[in-house]
């Protein structure tokens, strides 16, 4: 079989081996959406807020997943480039045996300290039981989720990205119907919304064990797993960057749902989450496109192919750019269509407090997508230095610092402010990291 990776690419072919990711990413965003959606119309807004006071948990489980899942793809397809097939099954089952342990770890510890879990988040007496029950039913899924994770990577690493869009899909609709089953025919609130996630995260897992276990024809598949400690440190090392980008935006969800709840109570919480959610979808194309091309990168990298590394950077930096116009319009355009979905017609205090601060934040669109496919490239390259580097200045550092100083001088505008800060000063890191580096990796 031909392996898809190897092919020479321009623009065009490039969008199209990434479509697959790009719209996947989009449906994970949507059936987040949804949920968030049918928690707030169906349970309320004070739920609603309650989802994303625990977020901060969920986002720290992603941050391990992605980080063994995105730095073990730079490998495999770094040796799948290199010719060196047998290391590269290897690595897939000594990862994927990884990604089910540390599901299990995770669920026992969650399981068994959720009250203390919530209660660290600061969840509101209003908020702690519904995030007790939604937490402690998620930590059950947990092996579940963190495979989920690895094999939306791996299934690209593959180089079946259609696969992988075809099990989202899936995994996407079933938590969409589910949804509406569990919290509105069968009343079961906020735990209905819990468990149709789970079982979403469920079809993924599945789909993946089985396809790459069986799966005779596929560049990588299953074998005897043996324990590398080099694989281990190395992925942990290439990934750093997308676990210091999660295990940022657990930190700085729970600052922002501290100074919203400050500011706004409980319904500036709903509204910062409404805005997150609405973020998730607009950045899910840049998200998509860079993880759709990591593996094409890391091939041409391994194979030695400079040329073809210059046309995909070039081609990469239009992309984005005119991607980000384009988010930014949308954004704009559609901010009062989302409130309505969420809150429903007519005036709402959710919907005061966001069309209030939303103009000034959405500037942050225009910025975001540079960023994300310089941390995802330099990934590629291996370079997890680099990468965590961007990532942690861009989701962290600048961002915790202006969302704590800027209040301080703009009061609640200030809140709003942050993120479009934050994303200026991530672009000059990105930016001096492509001149600094591209003599050494010939992009």
């Amino acid at each position: 079989m031909t392996n898809a990776l190897a092919k020479n690419y321009n623009i065009g072919s490039l969008i199209v081996f990434a479509l697959p990711n790009m719209i996947m990413m989009l449906f994970l965003s949507m059936y987040t959406i949804v949920d968030g959606m049918f928690i707030s119309r169906f349970v309320g807004t004070n739920a609603l807020s309650a989802t994303n006071m625990v977020y901060p948990a969920i986002s720290a489980q992603m941050a391990v997943s992605i980080m063994i899942a995105s730095g073990g793809s730079a490998i495999i397809a770094t040796r799948l480039g290199e010719g060196r097939q047998n290391e590269a099954k290897s690595a897939l089952s000594l990862l994927v045996a990884s990604e089910i342990v540390l599901g299990i770890l995770t669920a026992l510890f969650g399981y068994v300290f959720i009250d203390q879990i919530v209660t660290f988040l600061g969840a509101s007496s209003t908020q702690k039981e519904m995030c007790i029950e939604y937490m402690a039913i998620l930590f059950l899924f947990a092996p579940a989720f963190y495979l989920q994770t690895a094999f939306q990577v791996f299934f690209v690493t593959a180089g079946r990205p259609g696969l992988g869009l075809g099990v989202t899909a899936a995994a996407g609709i079933s938590n969409i119907v589910l949804d509406y089953l569990f919290m509105s025919p069968f009343n079961m609130g906020i735990a209905g919304a819990a468990i149709a996630t789970g079982i979403g995260y469920s079809v993924v897992a599945v789909w993946g064990l089985v396809f790459f276990a069986v799966g005779k024809n596929n560049p990588i598949r299953f074998s005897k797993p043996k324990l590398d400690i080099c694989v281990l440190i190395k992925s942990f090392s290439n990934g750093s960057s997308e676990m210091v980008t999660n295990l940022s935006n657990s930190v700085t969800t729970f600052l922002f749902n501290y100074s919203f709840l400050k500011y706004y109570g409980e319904d500036g919480v709903a509204s910062i989450t409404i805005v997150l959610y609405f973020q998730f979808i607009l950045t899910a194309i840049f998200f998509g496109y860079s993880n759709g091309i990591a593996p094409v990168i890391s091939y041409k990298y391994g194979s030695g192919d400079k040329p073809q590394l210059k046309t995909i950077f070039k081609s990469s930096i239009l992309f984005v750019v005119l991607g980000s116009f384009v988010t930014f319009v949308l954004s704009r355009l559609s901010i009062s269509l989302v409130l309505d979905i969420f809150t429903g017609h007519g005036a709402s205090s959710v919907k005061n407090v966001t069309l209030d601060g939303f103009g000034i934040y959405s500037f942050s669109f225009l910025l975001m997508g540079t960023s994300i496919f310089a941390s995802s490239m330099f990934t590629a390259f291996s370079d997890g230095f680099v990468s965590a580097v961007i990532s942690f200045a861009r989701t962290f550092l600048f961002l915790t610092g202006t969302i704590i100083i800027l209040p301080y001088f703009l009061d609640s505008a200030g809140l709003w402010l942050s993120v479009p800060a934050a994303e200026v000063l991530g672009i000059i890191i990105s930016v001096w990291f492509f001149i600094s580096k591209k003599a050494k990796y010939g992009y």
